[in-house]
């Protein structure tokens, strides 16, 4: 054993593709070369422990927002306890900003930007010579066609239990600048037949969740249209075995195609992740986003009325030049298009970003330590912003988990943003807490705070009843089905992907 390619996934349910792709062109190396995901929140030495069981030369290690700080402790332990195991870091966390940061300095080596030809090379170089003086490489990013795709790499238990992440494209053409992809010049996609031949021998293998991480899949749309229809055949091969795909879409480029192709998926077979961020045109232009918010908005609302796919629709509370009054109107225009879920993102200053720039004259104050939110600007102060983040956690255990979809409009009524502010504001004054609230102290705090506004509280409860029996219907179902080996394909992986 030479080389241990590790990560720290957010969840086991996360299979790492960056640490596959590295795999999948090491070339002569791949024979000598593993590759081992550890979880968030194992302990430092025993990471660092069965890292040095395999008795590496090299240790590559991805480095993501969400476990850089975990990673620096593990580098920081391995170097003092085997001092002689090379050490390379790369990924999107220590690719920018990347000379004064502390784990750069416990590190031998890191790599910026893509590493899928890079890594293998200078890991030629340490184990061969002459060893490389600079510490810091910059990644060669070759045509697509050079890098071998890692697909086959899955493992029977990744296919089984786990999320499989795919792309069949890179890079993205817009400039949003709260986002990494504003760095890239254009999107560049994989040879299409090559990339369908991968997801075919997935498929035959078991696979049946694929999730895409192509920032802009549905920018060429005969490609899109290719793509659904490969899962279009599958479903109609075999409808009790069907298939569930993630697609992230730009909101406002939904031909009447591709439309077409979408109302054929049948429920609990497709997710939407759309991203509006901001409804504010004075925003959307100071960030650098161009969106068609008129034809944002209808296509959204077609997708609700229209078709049976999930939606995941993206906003971003703190973007510089936008205030609560304004944040709210947003919010309330998409409550109102009917997506199954707003997912209510805090703006993070991405290392990298250009959204820096705008930083003294807005005022904007960011959190120095990962994920780096913004915690105050010129608009929204930190009082305030600690209430949106309040309301993002609350929301997500009310709204997006599914679990009061009687009650949800009882609460938002005919001002969403107000009331759901109330609501979140009163229940971290009875509680002190945004987390490890129990289902059924959450029911009775929701009823309390329905009857303190005048509903009648008869009717609060049959709806809380028939929300709460509906949990329990659907538990007891899946765990009967579950029992019997008979648990509906489609309900499951829609609900795993959701949980992911």
């Amino acid at each position: 054993m030479t080389i241990l390619l590790a990560t720290l996934n957010a969840r086991y349910s996360h299979a790492s593709l960056g640490l596959r792709y590295l795999l999948a062109n090491m070339g002569d190396l791949q024979q000598a070369t593993q590759l081992h995901e550890f979880v968030l929140g194992t302990k430092p030495a025993e990471v660092v422990e069965r890292v040095l069981a395999y008795r590496p030369r090299i240790v590559g290690f991805g480095i993501y927002i969400w476990n850089v700080e975990e990673t620096e402790r593990i580098v920081a332990l391995l170097k003092r306890v085997a001092p002689e195991v090379v050490v390379v870091l790369g990924g999107p966390e220590i690719s920018h900003e990347t000379a004064e940061r502390h784990i750069t300095q416990l590190a031998d080596y890191v790599i910026t930007g893509w590493g899928d030809i890079t890594f293998a090379s200078l890991c030629r170089q340490i184990l061969d010579g002459p060893k490389p003086l600079m510490k810091i490489h910059a990644g060669a990013q070759p045509p697509l066609s050079e890098i071998k795709l890692p697909y086959a790499l899955y493992t029977d238990a990744d296919i089984a239990h786990r999320t499989l992440y795919v792309e069949a494209s890179r890079g993205c053409p817009f400039k949003c600048e709260f986002c990494l992809s504003s760095l890239d010049k254009t999107a560049w996609p994989f040879e299409l037949d090559a990339f369908l031949a991968e997801m075919e021998a997935l498929h035959a293998r078991g696979a049946r969740l694929f999730k895409f991480v192509d920032r802009t899949f549905n920018l060429n749309i005969k490609t899109s249209l290719k793509i659904m229809q490969f899962f279009l055949d599958k479903l109609a091969a075999a409808p009790e075995d069907p298939v569930y795909a993630h697609f992230e879409l730009v909101p406002d480029h939904l031909p009447d195609a591709l439309k077409d192709a979408i109302v054929q998926f049948p429920p609990g077979t497709l997710q939407f992740e759309i991203g509006i961020q901001s409804f504010n045109p004075e925003v959307q232009t100071l960030v650098s986003r161009r969106q068609d918010d008129e034809k944002a908005a209808a296509n959204i609302r077609w997708l609700a009325s229209h078709s049976h796919a999930h939606l995941h629709v993206d906003l971003i509370a703190g973007l510089p030049g936008e205030d609560l009054d304004s944040f709210a109107r947003g919010f309330d225009k998409l409550v109102a298009l009917g997506p199954h879920e707003i997912q209510f993102g805090i703006l993070k200053r991405l290392r990298g970003t250009p959204i820096i720039r705008h930083t003294d004259a807005y005022k904007m104050v960011f959190d120095p330590y990962p994920p780096y939110s913004i915690l105050a600007n010129d608009r929204i102060d930190f009082a305030t912003m600690q209430r949106l983040v309040r309301f993002s956690r609350y929301w997500d255990m009310v709204a997006n988990s599914g679990r009061f979809a009687n009650t949800l409009p009882l609460i938002l009524a005919d001002a969403p943003f107000a009331n759901f502010m109330q609501l979140s504001d009163w229940l971290y004054e009875k509680t002190d807490a945004t987390h490890r609230i129990a289902l059924e102290r959450l029911v009775a705090l929701i009823a309390e705070w329905l009857a303190a506004r005048g509903m009648d509280a008869v009717m609060v409860e049959a709806t809380l009843d028939s929300d709460y029996a509906g949990q329990m219907s659907k538990r007891h179902l899946r765990m009967k089905a579950q029992a019997a080996g008979k648990a509906d394909a489609a309900v499951q992986r829609q609900a795993r992907h959701q949980a992911a």
